[in-house]
């Protein structure tokens, strides 16, 4: 059976949502889909679920990616991706408001469960916050995915290659030997943040000549363009492809891990512990590089997320549309 992700949520939510977390209902994805892979699965069918998301292309992206995959297995799926900031994207979630997010084990591990040192191993990162995040907060994480929105530096190719730059080490090198090359684009919170530029500054040990700061999207066309030579940029951001710049190796692990994942409140998932399984191969065939694509499509090319989502998902034999 075909079904159409639908966005419509009772009266008394919107109110408590839109007054509460500033959450509103987008219009319902203009296609419909089928399974593919994902087959229909009986103790889904009719099943109302909730998808949110942050209000970034990436996450934005995943949230269609997670509604596409549940509606072709039965669910009856409602779309409030695009909740402006990750606070209230985790209310929502808690509330109830919503039923499934994806998540980033750095943000889940600092900002959420309030620790301080980030553990540098994907997979230990992940296993510790989602231990935790059941344990404190009732929040269940699915399976591990390869995708790791995490910071970094970048530049332009054309730099990188003259220089001979790909890690944080080489660019420390050529900076110590060359200073007046230590101009940086920077988020105002990236620049005073321990996690970010003094952290990772006094780690690795290079200058820093001339700090400019812009909002994120402003860093990735000011590298690009010649304004800064080195920018802070996010590891699966579209334009990193879309403008060409090169991403440099963090090889001293600083930057902590943020690995992308569905979470959900564990009472849900255990009402309805199938989605687990509709989800699982969705999260492990995602890449970097596949996120970077998708999100150039967006972010560059001009497309619709829900469009990209449904291409991707469909050429990865998922889903089927009528």
């Amino acid at each position: 059976m075909r079904r159409r992700m639908k966005a419509v949520l009772g009266a008394a939510l919107l109110a408590a949502t839109v007054s509460g977390c500033g959450l509103e209902t987008n219009a319902a994805l203009p296609y419909e889909v089928g399974p593919g892979s994902i087959k229909a699965i009986p103790e889904l069918q009719g099943v109302d679920i909730t998808v949110g998301s942050k209000d970034f292309t990436e996450n934005i992206l995943l949230g269609y990616i997670a509604e596409l995959a549940l509606a072709a297995a039965g669910a009856d799926v409602s779309d409030l991706t695009d909740i402006k900031g990750s606070v209230n994207a985790r209310k929502a979630l808690l509330s109830g408001d919503v039923d499934l997010t994806w998540e980033y084990t750095g943000t889940g591990w600092i900002n959420y469960q309030g620790n301080t040192d980030p553990i540098p191993d994907e997979r230990e990162q992940f296993e510790a916050v989602k231990k935790a995040d059941a344990e404190q907060f009732g929040v269940a994480w699915l399976e591990y995915s390869p995708v790791n929105n995490t910071y970094a530096f970048a530049t332009t190719a054309a730099y990188a290659q003259q220089h001979n730059l790909k890690t944080n080490s080489d660019m420390t090198r050529f900076l110590k030997e060359n200073p007046d090359q230590a101009v940086f684009c920077l988020e105002t919170e990236f620049s005073s943040r321990q996690d970010g530029f003094p952290g990772v500054q006094k780690v690795y040990g290079f200058p820093s000549t001339d700090i400019k700061q812009f909002g994120t999207g402003a860093i990735y066309t000011s590298v690009a363009s010649g304004t800064c030579n080195f920018g802070e940029v996010f590891t699966t951001d579209g334009r990193i492809a879309g403008l060409n710049l090169k991403v440099l190796e963090d090889d001293k692990k600083f930057f902590p891990q943020y690995n992308a994942s569905p979470t959900l409140r564990v009472d849900f998932l255990n009402q309805h512990p199938r989605i687990r399984e509709v989800l699982a191969p969705v999260s492990a065939a995602l890449s970097n590089d596949q996120m970077i694509e998708m999100g150039k499509q967006v972010d560059i090319d001009g497309k619709d997320p829900s469009e990209v989502a449904k291409d991707w998902m469909v050429a990865k034999g998922f889903v089927t549309v009528s």
